[in-house]
């Protein structure tokens, strides 16, 4: 077998059965050497942590929804130009009590657990009245609080993790430390070490919004194995528009002054929720897109929790990911990938990415929205003697226009298009966050899950690509050089899986500046489509 040369240009392909990438795998609990092609520069020392599901079936009942799989923990370890590989489940509560009873008795996104059969026909019928339990399957995304590593995903639990062996530490369940419901897996850090982030909450007065606040690890602390979110807080929350339809968001915008919380016609029917309970439909059924409702856009002061007074209002949208968001001369420029149709994510079920080769595939493919970056403009100095119908964008280098009205550019050309828009954005995280760039990392969406890697020049809009026909990339991490003076000096990071051959998965290292291939470390097992991964200095 040839090594696929370097591309640079996209090779189109027809839609592969991807069933293989939503198959269960086994663990690799103990390091296994991989096999180096090309080179893997020797200054990399750390390791490449990714998420995602991996496993997909208890016994005889099986997963309904793509989210829903059990979470798995993949370890590269780069060293010397060596790597190596190793995985583990995460053993949440809900594998453990899944692997006992050998069925699926804790509800996930998108499937419903069923009554247990042993129970008499009035415990089972009355057991669909109770609300259930969120689930600790937290198959999203590594995340740092004070410096520890858990894994996360979107309801109140997370899992502190050991970033070295994968071994799975205590639950952490957030309404133990502040006033919330749920948190996503996308937290912001600020350069002083304080983690960001956004939960809901509910009650009596309404639904609301929160932002959250972990601050820096204590300098003179000592270092102690358990969960630490001492001194969380919530430093401002937004009252829904809807209290009973709040808006569904998986991320949230923060540059060096601003956080801003995106209100999507993207909504939750909690109305629905308590009701599919009894009728034993499952929770990815009651999101709902609504785009007769606009884009509400609330900008909050990151040091002092004050919400501006000012709504920036935009056509309905839908996003998941931020790119980058910076202040330039009185405006916050926000760059995300956007699509205008969000009744995307509950199409990932397992049956649909599982569809045969043909037309079944390409209509399922076509049916889904074109994420693309879109860049938002607001003007921070607007107030009541503002004018009406007045660009209020005077930078002279964007064409978003502010009247009050789509404060908006398109962040590429039509050449984006033939790689199916583009999803899973990088940067250079620790210098650019929050501040000015010109450089972002992406998969584009040629097929169902990516087949390319992007890398986006946003002053030119040019387009570097790395692409070769059957291979399935994940979300590429930048990790910079030791030696950097330029925004892209450094390599991406990325696992490549393919539906066309057992266990020939392989970690791809590419020179960041020019998106060529350095090396890669091949990998004798399967490895699932993941979600987010990060890169750890310290493994």
């Amino acid at each position: 077998k040839s090594d696929p040369p370097f591309f640079s240009s996209p090779l189109l392909s027809p839609l592969l059965n991807l069933a293989p990438l939503v198959s269960s795998v086994e663990e690799t609990p103990d390091p296994i050497p991989t096999t180096i092609k090309g080179t893997i520069p020797a200054w990399i020392n750390g390791s490449f942590l990714r998420n995602g599901p991996g496993k997909f079936e208890f016994g005889k009942d099986r997963y309904t929804h793509w989210f829903d799989g059990m979470a798995m923990m993949h370890r590269f370890h780069i060293c010397n130009g060596n790597v190596t590989y190793s995985s583990r489940f995460l053993q949440s509560d809900s594998y453990v009590r899944n692997s006992e009873k050998n069925r699926i008795v804790v509800s996930e996104f998108g499937t419903l657990a069923m009554p247990d059969p042993c129970k008499n026909i009035f415990a089972r019928f009355f057991s669909r009245f109770q609300i259930p339990k969120a689930t600790d399957n937290a198959s999203v995304n590594f995340v740092k609080y004070k410096g520890d590593y858990y894994v996360s995903t979107e309801t109140n639990y997370m899992r502190r993790v050991d970033p070295q062996s994968l071994e799975t530490k205590e639950k952490v369940d957030w309404s133990q430390y502040i006033a919330v419901n749920s948190a996503t897996a996308h937290p912001h850090y600020d350069r002083e070490g304080a983690t960001y982030n956004m939960g809901n909450s509910y009650g009596k007065s309404g639904f609301f919004y929160n932002i959250i606040r972990v601050p820096p690890p204590e300098e003179k602390a000592e270092a102690q194995d358990s969960a630490d979110l001492n001194g969380a807080k919530v430093i401002c929350s937004i009252r829904a528009a809807e209290p009973r339809k709040p808006s569904y968001y998986h991320s949230f915008v923060m540059s060096e002054n601003y956080i801003v919380f995106i209100e999507q016609p993207l909504k939750l029917d909690l109305l629905k929720f308590m009701l599919y309970r009894i009728q034993g439909k499952s929770f990815h059924k009651i999101m709902t897109w609504e785009p007769q409702n606009e884009t509400i856009f609330h900008l909050v002061n990151r040091h002092t929790g004050k919400e501006s007074e000012v709504r920036y209002r935009a056509a309905p949208m839908f996003t998941l990911h931020q790119i980058n968001a910076f202040e330039d001369n009185g405006f916050l420029v926000m760059d995300m990938c956007c699509g205008d149709d969000g009744e995307v994510i509950g199409d990932f079920t397992l049956e649909n990415i599982r569809r045969g080769l043909g037309e079944e595939m390409d209509k399922f493919y076509n049916s889904l929205c074109r994420n693309l970056p879109r860049r938002y403009v607001l003007p921070l100095n607007v107030d009541e003697q503002t004018p009406l119908d007045q660009n209020l964008v005077t930078l002279h280098n964007y064409k978003a226009t502010a009247k009050k009205t789509k404060p908006r550019e398109e962040l590429h050309d039509d050449e984006l298009l033939q790689y199916g828009g583009l999803e899973f954005p990088q940067i250079n995280y620790d210098q650019y966050n929050g501040r000015p760039y010109r450089y972002f990392y992406s998969c584009g969406f040629g097929h169902v899950f990516s087949d390319s890697l992007l890398k986006m020049d946003v002053h030119t809009k040019e387009l570097k690509v790395w692409r070769y026909p059957g291979l399935y990339p994940s979300e590429p991490v930048f990790v910079a050089s030791p030696k950097a003076t330029e925004e892209d000096d450094g390599v991406v990071l990325s696992v490549i899986i393919t539906p066309r051959e057992e266990k020939s998965t392989f970690l791809l290292v590419l020179d960041a500046k020019t998106f060529t291939e350095l090396g890669r470390a091949e990998v004798p097992v399967n490895i699932p489509y993941g979600t987010h991964g990060v890169f750890n200095e310290m493994g």
